[in-house]
């Protein structure tokens, strides 16, 4: 059944947002040590969720279907299958000592100064290849958390250099879901889109190369180690199925097996069931992202259900109504991308939403269709990296073992990107011929 806008179908989101981060942000002040552990988001979700399903009419039952179909979409099950898949890989590697040794081998090739740019094009290119951030920091951030343990560098801005390497590769990425759905809704070319969007990212890419090499320049390696050729094999393995573009489930599992069969074959106390063991053990440790992923996303559905991303479509459909200013309605196409994705914690869900609502918009204020959705594809991809509830985020954070907000408050491109598609609205650069 189709519903009526509703502005307040987008509290119970507020809510989740005040208790998560308000619960974290009193208890620091209040001297308490790791205080955004104290409460998981899992449980600070849960009366957000009653909200969703006790407001408006209708049956209970029928808006908790509503609930269960949002958790059930098959985005948000290929998130959670690559969680697990991630887990168990991450698990296996670092089990046969796979990690250490890939750490170790990096780090007597490359300087500790370099590592933090390092890392982020290493993840860029990856992601391009692959089209997925998902994959890409399932694959990277097992290595950042190793060089974590091996250098001075902070874990945090190690994560925030995969995420942002990530996001931005995601982002420019011919074959990834978000430039698929945004040229599709916009009626553009993917090429077209992909220069661009490229002319906006790369500047934001470069000034992160930078900002990375200061922050990382006084880097110093304070444990050595050795490494195995062999047990580095699984992790250039993985790395080369990436970069060649192969779907990221047939590059986790592959990477799983091969993993298992390089312990079993180097290791006289690696037998199958310790492997085995080790897969069960990174599957449990993606536990809560995974809960959170499914809470979010059945959430989000009632929401919709309940007219919040209608109602942020009209209000902004009327806020361009009064201007036929292409600036005007670039900047409501990209406040579009924001506020859908603050509410689905999915970029491509945000776009396919709102696509044709910023056709419309694109179409009436005279912006061309490869400009609105670039926006829409650049706009989604900042939300997505610094919402403390989104799956990259969630899964970087898991894997190294810190709050989401830790990674956050070091993704620097995520924030250098906003500021230069904001200059990119106001300057009209880059912009072509409407056809």
């Amino acid at each position: 059944m189709k519903q009526e806008e509703n502005g307040l179908a987008l509290a119970p989101l507020g809510l989740f947002l005040v208790i998560f981060i308000g619960t974290g942000t009193f208890l620091t002040m209040d001297g308490t040590s790791m205080a955004f552990y104290q409460l998981s988001a899992t449980v600070a979700i849960l009366p957000a969720i009653a909200w969703a399903v006790w407001m408006g009419r209708g049956k209970i039952a029928d808006k908790i279907n509503i609930f269960l179909r949002g958790a059930g979409e098959p985005g948000i099950i290929t998130m959670c299958m690559i969680y697990l898949l991630a887990g168990g890989f991450a698990s296996v590697a670092k089990s046969i000592g796979g990690v250490e040794s890939t750490v170790n081998l990096g780090l007597s090739i490359v300087p500790a100064s370099m590592v933090l740019p390092g890392l982020f094009v290493i993840a860029a290119f990856i992601a391009t290849a692959m089209g997925t951030s998902m994959g890409t920091i399932a694959a990277i951030a097992p290595i950042a958390v190793g060089v974590a343990g091996k250098t001075d560098i902070s874990s945090a801005v190690l994560m925030g250099a995969v995420v942002g390497g990530a996001m931005f590769g995601d982002n420019l990425s011919m074959i990834s879901d978000t430039t698929i759905a945004a040229t599709r809704t916009q009626g553009c070319q993917m090429s077209d889109k992909f220069k661009m969007n490229f002319l906006i990212a790369l500047p934001a890419a470069i000034l992160t190369v930078i900002i990375l090499y200061f922050v990382g320049e006084g880097g110093q390696v304070v444990q050595n180690g050795g490494y195995s050729l062999l047990k580095v094999l699984p992790y250039i393995t993985i790395l080369v199925m990436a970069v060649m573009g192969i779907n990221v489930f047939v590059v986790l599992g592959a990477g799983i097996i091969f993993t298992g069969a390089v312990g079993l074959a180097s290791m006289e106390a690696f037998s199958l069931l310790k492997f085995s063991q080790d897969i069960y053990s990174g599957f449990t440790g993606m536990q809560e992202i995974l809960v959170l992923s499914l809470l979010v996303g059945g959430l989000g559905e009632l929401i919709k259900y309940h007219g919040g991303i209608a109602y942020i479509i009209k209000f902004i459909g009327r806020l361009t109504r009064g201007t036929k200013s292409s600036k005007a309605g670039e900047f409501s196409i990209s406040a579009l991308a924001v506020l859908s994705d603050l509410c689905t914690a999915n970029n491509t869900v945000a776009i396919i939403l709102t696509g044709g609502m910023a056709k419309e918009i694109a179409e009436s204020h005279n912006v061309d269709p490869r400009r609105s959705a670039s926006l829409l594809d650049i706009f989604s991809c900042i939300v997505q990296g610094v919402i403390p509830y989104g799956a990259q985020v969630l899964l970087a954070g898991s894997i190294s073992k810190l709050s989401p907000l830790e990674i956050i408050g070091n993704m620097h491109y995520c924030f250098i990107l906003a500021i230069v598609a904001v200059l990119s609205i106001m300057t009209g650069f880059p912009r072509g011929k409407k056809s």
